[in-house]
């Protein structure tokens, strides 16, 4: 298993934007925020605490759909 690339410490904005495998697992979860300004500074956990959402969760998420599309590329 592969380093895990994204923390719940991580701006929402640098993670959909660096990863954009992040955004449908970030819809998935009920923050359709992206397009919002507090998605430019807030982080990870700071947004899901704002939208009742398990920050673990969503971060691990994340890191399983980047896994698998790196996993797809070998």
């Amino acid at each position: 298993m592969a380093e895990p690339r994204v923390a719940k410490t991580m701006s929402i904005m640098d993670v959909a934007q660096g990863y954009p495998v992040s955004i449908p697992v970030f819809q998935a979860y009920g923050m359709h925020c992206l397009g919002c300004m507090a998605a430019q500074f807030e982080n990870i956990e700071q947004g899901c605490l704002a939208h009742g959402i398990d920050p673990d969760m969503l971060v691990k998420s994340i890191n399983d759909a980047i896994e698998a599309v790196e996993a797809d590329k070998e």
